[in-house]
């Protein structure tokens, strides 16, 4: 295995192993994770291209006393080892497992229709900034697999009004939207602001699958104080593991 390091999240509240070189996690990560909300203890959660598991793992630090069923799908095998082993560091083995899979294929660990919950940061192109990394460039360039086709899987996956969380460029909101309509429905568009006054560069959907219910744009969240350090919002998610919707009820 390749050097790796080892990392905290949520406030050394979870301990999380990653390669030096290639892809590691950042807040979007984190972020995305505290979306999650009405988990119940038998419920299923699939993060899908988990990548080394910073969304899952903070899943299971929320979760941990009810101990919902949490699995990451991860293409590299090295990354769903170190998942693995970030899982057992963290006293999550017990209801978090990683599976190395490639989502393309038939994968009979994850039969179809079986979660409530599924969790993506799906790869995406960016053809002005090659990573030299072929493990960065495989997380992050969908040269091999539409961000439509991603979106499809996640979809399969999900049980009837099961909930779809992701977060992607803007420029990739009409993609996804054309992706998930007729399939889903009460989506909520979540802009993600690096600091006041600037325009979102991500943005967070939330979609029911088989649901009819209309749209709704959030207010968003501004991650950065205009010096630079964490609004409150962003320091509560990122360092107090609280939720998002904990926050804006």
């Amino acid at each position: 295995m390749a050097e790796y390091t080892n990392d905290y999240l949520l406030n050394r509240q979870v301990k999380i192993f990653q390669p030096v070189d290639g892809y590691r996690a950042s807040t979007d990560a984190v972020i995305l994770s505290s979306l999650v909300q009405k988990v119940k203890k038998n419920d299923k959660i699939l993060d899908v291209g988990s990548g080394t598991g910073a969304i899952s793992l903070c899943l299971a630090a929320r979760f941990q006393e009810i101990q919902p069923q949490i699995t990451g799908i991860e293409i590299q095998p090295e990354l769903a080892e170190l998942s693995a082993r970030s899982a057992e560091a963290n006293g999550f083995s017990a209801f978090l497992h990683y599976i190395n899979a490639d989502i393309r294929q038939k994968i009979t660990a994850v039969p179809p229709c079986s979660f409530r919950h599924v969790i993506t940061n799906p790869p995406y192109s960016d053809h002005d900034m090659p990573s030299p990394n072929p493990g960065k460039a495989l997380a992050h360039n969908l040269q091999q697999f539409d961000l439509s086709s991603w979106l499809r899987f996640c979809l399969k996956m999900l049980a009837p009004k099961g909930q779809l969380y992701l977060i992607n460029r803007t420029e990739a909101v009409t993609e996804i939207i054309t992706a998930l309509y007729g399939r889903t429905g009460g989506l909520k568009i979540i802009p993600l602001f690096s600091k006041p006054g600037q325009t979102a560069k991500r943005v967070m959907i939330i979609a029911e699958k088989d649901s009819k219910a209309p749209a709704a744009i959030l207010p968003g969240l501004t991650v950065h104080t205009p010096d630079g350090g964490y609004t409150d919002e962003a320091f509560q998610i990122l360092r107090g593991g609280r939720g998002f919707f904990e926050l804006n009820g």
